[in-house]
């Protein structure tokens, strides 16, 4: 039996006619996959939209720079985080162009901003079951799709403004694209899949081209044609991946250093910078960068534990990902072994190279990288996963159906599964308890019942009986990510560390997430009172929040000038931005510590009525909180005190 012709999935009779004829015909003719699919995907998007303006601005440096773009186009293309465009964010602006599209079109609100993080997590999961039925068949799309969905980061970020909603929707795009070209062979599923890339690295920098190896392996390896033929295409694809890549980088250096803001997270105003820095060799190295995210990171936890093998199972990141990744290895090396000796152009095996890369290459980066790493980045994992997972209970339900062995190791991968589920859910033991219990109770029931009905005294019971058992483990096997689906959907989340399921104390002395009700409304979400929303501030306080009697001063006294005031980070900038609607300047970028403003600068902006107000905050690593700036500042302005807020008046005195 292939793993196209799983018994639950037998073709029944078929209406001929209409538009659903087609649409199930496309999907590949079984009558349940199109009601399946569709259930599956509206109910991802209800999931993914239920409450979501409780999460209020979620993150509000890339808030802030939605905003921006909404009040101007020029920061619209930058990505600056504010509309008078002195400095962008550490990131590239594709996600926020999506962001920034929407809130134009609908005003800038947490809805207007979120909704389409949401909507890109409802087509993240129709395309993988897209990308996985033509190499393992409909019922592994389906159980990849139901899989994705509620892995608990996937639950999180695609209800949040960072840039890893779309950075996942465009990678699983190009996966999808990518087999498309292997099974047809032709040039521009190749070239598409290649763009899409490019695409990606416009959203998050070189965290795309983790997928490279995966595409680029797999297609040279499997794809029809001779092998001339196949380096001449991927020779092609690469050209289009450059081009879709570089060509914001190459606009962007284009254009000199005074007509566009400075680049946010660089050390020289240069995304090139940016990209091989802070967020490239940075990332992997833990090399001290003095730009974007200011914190010196080196071979230690990078808000993500400690390096290492077992990395993503620990306190931090576990419960966001790790649920079905044994599982995972488990069916790659099942579904490498089943197609071992298939023709080289076999779209099964090619299938389990593909997303088996694409989580080994994922795997490797994230257990030991020792620069930054949070445990959200892990959304980007959890495609292979899912997908990994859909094709190998597949192809361990024919195993069983060919011998013993094949039934002891589907019901040992199930067995396994739900212990692991159980010791995730026993590290917060005030969650929901007994439900680690039941999900451990229902796979060992279901493991024997798999095993058992293949024995030859028991091969009379009704088919229908194991298949009862498997869908009741695969059911089991969901129950604790659903469950922390399901509480990250029912509270706020907000700050730069978002966080799936309930709270638990880590190794660092952090938490893994935050419950309770939100601090405000649609537009005043924010984080838990006191809790920073930048990473690493080494106690300096990024949330000098202006009084509302300052904030008032400032507007009554802002006259002529392009910002309202300056401040040392765009963490300080963002919830002034957002509170008024004006530009609010961040001297250092992200921490502070971007060397983005000089003295020279300074003073040219003051003298020509751009700015006015500072805001000192405390000290810093340089940028705009360097000694020199800060000493000017100083020396050239007035002490107005409002309250318990502290301001310099830069205006030349007079005026």
């Amino acid at each position: 039996m292939s793993s196209t012709t799983f018994p639950l999935a037998a073709e029944e009779a078929r209406d001929k006619s209409g538009a659903t004829s087609f649409l199930r015909r496309a999907l590949g003719d079984p009558v349940w996959v199109l009601p399946a699919m569709a259930i599956t995907t509206l109910a991802t998007l209800v999931l993914y939209l239920w409450g979501l303006d409780r999460n209020g601005w979620a993150n509000t440096y890339y808030a802030a720079a939605v905003q921006a773009g909404t009040q101007s186009w020029k920061a619209f293309f930058f990505g600056s985080l504010d509309a008078g465009n002195f400095i962008t964010v550490d990131k590239p602006p594709a996600s926020l162009w999506l962001m920034e599209l929407s809130a134009r079109i609908f005003g800038p609100n947490s809805w207007s901003m979120l909704a389409p993080e949401a909507i890109a997590g409802a087509l993240t999961v129709l395309l993988l079951f897209f990308a996985v039925k033509p190499t393992f068949g409909p019922l592994a799309g389906l159980i990849a799709a139901v899989a994705m969905a509620l892995t608990p980061v996937a639950v999180v970020m695609f209800r949040y403004n960072n840039p890893d909603a779309l950075l996942t929707l465009v990678l699983v795009a190009s996966a999808w694209a990518m087999v498309r070209a292997l099974g047809s062979g032709r040039l521009r599923w190749l070239l598409l899949s290649a763009a899409l890339v490019g695409l990606a690295f416009n959203t998050k920098d070189l965290q795309a081209y983790i997928v490279v190896p995966a595409l680029v392996v797999t297609y040279f390896l499997f794809a029809p044609g001779g092998l001339g033929r196949r380096f001449l295409q991927l020779l092609a694809a690469g050209a289009v991946l450059a081009v879709s890549t570089g060509w914001w980088l190459v606009i962007v250096g284009a254009i000199p250093a005074a007509a566009r803001p400075y680049v946010g997270g660089s050390t020289n105003n240069t995304v090139l910078d940016l990209v091989l820095g802070y967020n490239g060799l940075g990332r992997i190295f833990g090399q001290g960068r003095g730009g974007g995210g200011g914190a010196t990171v080196g071979g230690g936890a990078g808000f993500g534990g400690a390096t290492g093998l077992l990395r993503l199972f620990s306190t931090e990141i576990g419960g966001q990902i790790a649920w079905l990744i044994p599982l995972a290895v488990v069916s790659l090396a099942v579904g490498l072994w089943v197609y071992r000796s298939r023709p080289r152009t076999d779209l099964a095996r090619a299938g389990y190279i593909l997303w088996g890369l694409w989580f080994a290459t994922h795997f490797a980066v994230f257990s030991f990288a020792s620069g930054i790493f949070h445990p959200y980045y892990t959304v980007a994992l959890a495609p292979g996963v899912a997908a990994l997972v859909g094709a190998g209970l597949v192809d361990m339900w024919m195993l069983r159906g060919r011998s013993l062995v094949g039934a002891v190791i589907l019901g040992a991968a199930v067995a396994g599964t739900g212990w692991w589920g159980f010791e995730l859910l026993a590290r917060t033991p005030a969650f929901m308890p007994g439900l680690g219990s039941l999900e451990v109770a229902l796979a060992i029931v279901a493991a024997v019942v798999i095993v058992a009905t293949r024995l030859p005294l028991l091969r009379m019971v009704p088919k229908r009986v194991p298949e009862v058992a498997l869908a009741v483990a695969v059911a089991a096997m969901m129950l604790g990510p659903a469950a922390y689906a399901a509480e990250t959907v029912t509270r706020s989340s907000s700050g730069a560390i978002p966080s799936a399921g309930p709270a638990a104390a880590t190794a660092d002395g952090m938490r893994t997430s935050f419950g309770g009700p939100p601090n405000g409304g649609p537009l005043t979400g924010g984080p838990p009172p006191n809790f920073p929303t930048g990473i690493a501030d080494g106690g300096r306080g990024f949330n000098a929040a202006l009084g509302a009697d300052a904030i008032a001063y400032l507007e009554q006294h802002q006259g002529g000038a392009n910002w309202l005031v300056a401040v040392q980070s765009a963490n300080e900038a963002a919830s002034i931005e957002l509170s008024t609607g004006k530009s609010v300047l961040a001297m250092g970028g992200f921490s502070g510590s971007d060397p983005a403003m000089t003295v020279d600068k300074l003073a040219q902006l003051v003298s020509s009525g751009k700015l006015r107000y500072v805001l000192l905050s405390g000290g810093g690593p340089g940028g705009g909180s360097s000694s020199a700036v800060q000493q000017w500042i100083v020396a050239h302005g007035t002490a107005v005190t409002i309250g318990s807020t502290t301001l310099y008046d830069l205006a030349p005195s007079g005026s």
